[in-house]
């Protein structure tokens, strides 16, 4: 038999997050609930959040901690990678991220 819930969760997140993370779910067909839920169990099962939780090295810097020469600099290196199509398709990166999971 399965478990009843009548637990309810309520948070406020910022509403770009939201959206972005629910696009994604609808993707994968994922209802925001179950992976609430997914969520949840993993810290149980783990004893902790299920996933490192720091500051990768490779991250770019923030636009607010760059000077706007930086800023342009980066930027204008993105637009020389999109014309030249030195880039990867936004589809592909998900396919390989997914699969190595």
């Amino acid at each position: 038999m399965a478990a009843v819930k009548t637990a309810n969760v309520n948070a406020r997140i910022d509403q770009n997050i939201k959206k972005e993370a629910e696009a994604i779910l609808l993707r994968i067909g994922l209802p925001r609930s179950v992976a609430i839920d997914m969520f949840y169990r993993q810290i149980i099962l783990r004893g902790g959040i299920p996933f490192p939780v720091t500051i990768p090295q490779s991250k770019l810097p923030a636009r607010d901690s760059m000077s706007s020469s930086e800023f342009n600099n980066l930027m204008e290196t993105g637009l020389k990678e999109a014309k030249t199509n030195d880039s990867y398709d936004f589809d592909e990166v998900f396919e390989e991220l997914e699969a190595g999971l």
